[in-house]
Formats: structure tokens, sequence, C-alpha cells
């Protein structure tokens, strides 16, 4: 062993035993997250504050619960593009549903939601029976969905506004102070840790990821787990696509376009191998906070568009070749 691979084993030796057990692209996902926290202070004494915070958080959570969908695809190996028209399918068909009186407002998440367990179980089919690649499966329902919105709505601005619920459950507060947003993003993480490290569910998506082939022989029913990965991952995408309306208290065409991206990245940037079979939810957790954090510092900066799509892409490019990639022996 080298002197220098003896000095690391040394330090991680005298480090506590939960920060020798944690993943160290988590570490590194929370270390830039205090980083850019102090970064953010040097130009708004407000950053800090607490409310500030919670506003960061409350925004990062609609990104964080179809996060939570896309993990479940990316530790398959696989990519879900139809999360755009997924989100803005589920809000349109949501704020839709209340149009029907009483009994529509009572089913307007679970309309919403329906619509895209829908799309996903056309796109779980599409890859776990037909065999067709996920990124042109997706790529495909992503473009389908939107064509029937953009007919439904005749391409104009929907005129539907979400249901008082909806809207509730977006900015309201069940716990004074704590917005209701982060208390569901804080229920979905929690289902999401449980799938994916107490059930035989989660053990076979690693597994996988890993080697689907493996997987097979091992008696896992790997077509019937990639399917529901998907139709997962579209109901979760509609979902925050519900929340997302009642945050803005109506539906809008493309409301989902600026998520496929963050998503992605949240994922990747919290120490998931994009090549499937490695990460954890808590570091898509950190993956999440970071972008948002970075898409806050960048508009307190006032800094154009295009400087900050720059900064925003370069800092991802940085952080993916610093930890994100696939281990060498992979």
């Amino acid at each position: 062993m080298s002197e220098t691979s003896e000095s690391r084993v040394s330090i991680r030796a005298r480090l506590p035993g939960f920060l020798r057990r944690a993943d160290p692209a988590v570490l590194t996902a929370f270390g830039c997250i205090l980083l850019l926290l102090l970064f953010g202070s040097l130009y708004s004494s407000n950053f800090l504050s607490l409310d500030y915070l919670l506003q960061q958080l409350k925004v990062a959570s609609f990104l964080g619960v179809v996060a939570a969908g896309m993990m479940v695809v990316i530790l398959l190996g696989h990519i879900d593009l139809s999360v755009p028209w997924v989100m803005t399918t589920g809000a349109m068909m949501a704020c839709a549903a209340a149009g029907f009186g009483s009994m529509g407002i009572v089913a307007a998440i679970p309309v919403g939601v329906l619509c895209g367990v829908a799309i996903g179980l056309l796109n779980g089919v599409g890859v776990a029976y037909l065999r067709i690649p996920s990124m042109i499966v997706t790529l495909a329902s992503n473009v389908v969905a939107q064509g029937l919105m953009v007919v439904y709505t005749g391409g104009f601005s929907p005129q539907d506004s979400a249901p008082p619920a909806v809207r509730w459950l977006a900015t309201g507060a069940l716990v004074p102070g704590l917005p209701n947003a982060i208390l569901v993003w804080l229920a979905v993480s929690a289902a999401m840790i449980f799938l994916l490290t107490r059930t035989a569910f989660g053990r076979a998506v690693y597994g996988i990821g890993n080697s689907e082939r493996a997987a097979f022989l091992s008696g896992v029913g790997t077509r019937r787990v990639v399917m529901t990965a998907f139709v997962l991952s579209g109901a979760l995408s509609a979902f925050g696509g519900v929340l997302l309306a009642g945050y803005a208290s109506k539906a809008a065409q493309a409301m989902g376009d600026a998520y496929l991206l963050p998503s992605i990245a949240a994922v990747v940037l919290g120490g998931t191998s994009i090549l499937g079979g490695r990460g954890s939810y808590l570091g898509t957790v950190a993956g999440v906070i970071l972008i948002t954090l970075l898409q806050s510092i960048l508009s307190v900066m006032q800094m154009p568009e295009a400087g900050r799509q720059i900064v925003y892409g370069a800092v991802i490019i940085v952080m993916l070749l610093l930890y994100g990639r696939a281990p060498p022996n992979r």
C-alpha cells in the first residue's frame, strides 16, 4: 500500500463512525450546500434567515418529489425524459377535474396522479416488455402528452384554477411556520428511503441496476420491477406537477420543462450512478437542495439568464467530474 493510501486510511479511521459509513458523494454534496450558504450570505444578509431557508426548501420540495421518481428509474440504469409533460398533464387534468363540482374537487389530486400513472405504465411496458430503449420511449410519450395537452387547451393557457385543497397542500401550513409542501416532501422522502432500503422491490432495483441478467437468473421478476419503477416515476412527476399548480394557483403550458435537467442532475449530483445500481435518496435530497440554492444565488446576483445557464451547467459538469462517475471497476 502506498504512503498516500495509508494516509487516507488513517484519516478515515479517525472520523466519527457515521462519517466513515457515509457515502463520500453525499458528504461532498452537503459540504457544497454549506459553501453555497456561506457564499450567498456575502451577497444578502437575509440568505441565512429562517424564513428565507424555509422558502428555499418549499421551492425545492417540488423538485424533490419529481427527483424521487427519477432516481428509481436511474437506479435501474434507465432514464425518464417524459417528466416535463407528465408534470404538465397531471397539473392540467387536476385543475380540469376541479371544474366538475364537489366530486371533481375531491378527485382532483387522484385524477392528476392517475394521468401520470397511465403515462408511466406506457413507458414501463415499452421498456420492460417491448425492450425499446427508455430514452426513445419516454421522449415519445413526452411528445404525445404535449400534443394531447395542446389539443385540450387549443394551444392557449388553461383557464381552470387549482382547487382550494391543492393550493392548501402546496402553500398552506398545517404546522405553524412550516409549509405543507415541505411536509409532503418529508413524507415522500421517508417513503422512498423505506422503499429502497427495507423492501424486496428496493433490493430488486439495485440488483437490476448492477446486472439485470444476474437479477433475472436469481429469480427476480425484472420486467415487473422495471415497469413498476416507470409507473412510480410517472405518478411522482404528475404529483409534483399538481403541487406546482397549487403553488402557482393554476396550470400552465410547458410548466414542467424547467424540471427535466434539474431532476436528473439532482439525482446524479447526490451520488447515484447514471449507469444504475448505486445511490441513496439522502444524496438526492442533498442534490435537490444544492441545485435550488445555486439557482437562488444566481438570482440574488442578478446575473443575466444566459450567464445563469452557463454557470449552472459548468457547476454541474465540475461536480460530476468530481464524484458523479461510475467506479473504475464497474
